[in-house]
């Protein structure tokens, strides 16, 4: 396993494409959108299909206002997208990928527990 780092610090390993800056700040948008507990329920929420802001509004343990501020956030980052449907707004994950993201969070924990030691890597 091969390890490709560039002097300008674009590439981080040989299985990544090129990373530009942009890149980079729109996916730690979406890391820090995700880093809120009550946004998290949010994404769980719209990972099995959309829902309506009074659904989302329910399941939460905040209030309209704080259910709206979180949606924004998540729809600033690309998290998630909405669709007006007369009074109502819909809202379903646009980054399908975070389902698979959370799913490997929850396994991961188990899979580092089991992991072989790391070697020493010799900078000293």
């Amino acid at each position: 396993m091969g390890l490709a780092v560039s002097l300008k610090g674009e590439t981080v390993g040989a299985h990544m494409a090129k990373v530009t800056p942009t890149q980079r700040k729109q996916r730690a948008a979406v890391f820090k959108a995700l880093g809120h507990p009550a946004r998290l329920r949010i994404v769980e929420e719209l990972l099995g299909a959309e829902r309506c802001v009074c659904e989302l509004v329910e399941v939460s343990e905040g209030g309209w206002s704080t259910v709206s501020r979180h949606l924004s956030v998540l729809k600033a980052a690309g998290v998630v997208e909405d669709e007006k449907r007369g009074l109502q707004v819909y809202y379903k994950l646009s980054l399908p990928c975070v389902g698979t993201f959370l799913d490997c969070l929850a396994g991961g924990r188990a899979a580092s527990a089991k992991a072989a030691p790391a070697k020493a890597c010799g900078c000293r």
